[in-house]
């Protein structure tokens, strides 16, 4: 009887031990799921990580032209936007791949590339039709320094003389060209310097990230390419944005402050909520300790200037595209304006002087 009664309490206890474990990891699975509804852009706790997975949810077909109906904009004063394309000319390369090219590089190609003076799609291999030039690399994440090395060696080698700033991006990064243009419009294309969101682990100067883009001066560029010829520079490790800041110090190039005049942050290497919403990164996460500056949570993050957006999926890179030069509160002005360099708004005051003085002119 004793022993009936002993068999009995251990089947009981290996169900329930059944029992639980089951229910543990049915759990588990549903807050998994409910997770990631309310998180789609999947943050892990390693900055050189791959943060956000394709998923078909947010795969496009199709490209959409969000500045077809130009009707909205006749009114629109583009004057110092439209000096400053020609004042501050930039170069744009999208690192890219031939898996990405529908996924994603098309949609940055309807949008934001529009702006750059010169854009270029870089990928392991060449398609004419796109087209992306062919870097003749391996595809993967190990390979996107060497990816990076031979793009700036490419666009040393044939498009040097055709912009003054060269603007390094992923397929998944929105910039917004107009701030950009206004930050460096300060600064001489001559100079060694480069700018982006600036972090400080490792590099004595920092260096600059490489999901939220980072652009080299004419002179930075040069000094880059040259690196590795003269074998100051070398492929030491395939984390990108780390071992071309560390190249960066040793040739003098030096790291610019991308700042606004209010001290807010212009580059950022997640999407605009990551930043926002205070809360949606916790402190343990490696972003607090990486930035150079003091990082700011919750609408003090961003400039009004912003020039960048990391993590950012087709849709998202269509509604950055519509809230950034579409959408407008009517009856406002800007509140933020801050002022050109002088020497531009000189060459500004002589055109519409000149522009004044024709049309006069031409009155009777």
């Amino acid at each position: 009887m004793a022993s009936k009664s002993w068999l009995n309490f251990l089947t009981f206890l290996c169900g329930s031990a059944i029992g639980f474990f089951l229910c543990s990891q049915l759990f588990s699975i549903l807050l998994r799921e409910q997770d990631d509804t309310h998180h789609p852009h999947i943050l892990h706790n390693d900055p050189h990580a791959r943060h956000s997975d394709d998923n078909e949810h947010n795969h496009l077909d199709g490209q959409m032209n969000f500045n077809a109906d130009v009707s909205q904009h006749t009114d629109e004063n583009t004057d110092v936007s439209e000096k400053l394309y020609k004042k501050v000319k930039i170069l744009c390369w999208v690192m890219t791949g031939p898996q990405n090219l529908e996924k994603k590089a098309k949609h940055v190609k309807a949008t934001w590339a529009q702006r750059c003076n010169k854009v270029l799609f870089m990928s392991s291999e060449e398609n004419e039709d796109f087209p992306t030039v062919g870097l003749k690399t391996k595809e993967g994440r190990d390979q996107l320094y060497w990816k990076t090395i031979k793009a700036f060696q490419y666009v040393h080698d044939h498009y040097l003389e055709d912009a003054d700033w060269f603007m390094k991006a992923d397929d998944d990064t929105y910039v917004v060209l107009d701030n950009l243009r206004w930050l460096l419009s300060k600064y001489d294309p001559e100079k060694p310097i480069y700018f982006g969101r600036r972090f400080k682990p490792y590099v004595k100067q920092g260096y600059m990230s490489g999901g939220a883009g980072y652009v080299l001066s004419k002179e930075a560029l040069k000094r880059f390419v040259d690196a590795f010829k003269t074998d100051k520079c070398t492929h030491s490790s395939s984390i990108e944005d780390l071992a071309l800041g560390r190249c960066m110090e040793i040739i003098n190039v030096e790291a610019g402050d991308s700042r606004d005049t209010t001290g807010k942050e212009t580059f950022h290497p997640f999407v605009p909520e990551h930043h926002l919403i205070k809360g949606y990164l916790p402190k343990t996460f490696w972003y607090w300790n990486y930035n150079y500056y003091p990082p700011v949570e919750g609408p003090g993050c961003c400039s009004d200037l912003a020039v960048s957006f990391h993590y950012v999926d087709p849709k998202t890179m269509y509604e950055l595209e519509y809230l950034i030069y579409h959408l407008r509160p009517y009856g406002y002005l800007y509140r933020y304006q801050p002022a050109l360099p002088e020497n531009i708004l000189r060459e500004m005051s002589e055109i519409y002087k000149s522009e004044d003085s024709k049309a006069n002119l031409g009155n009777p």
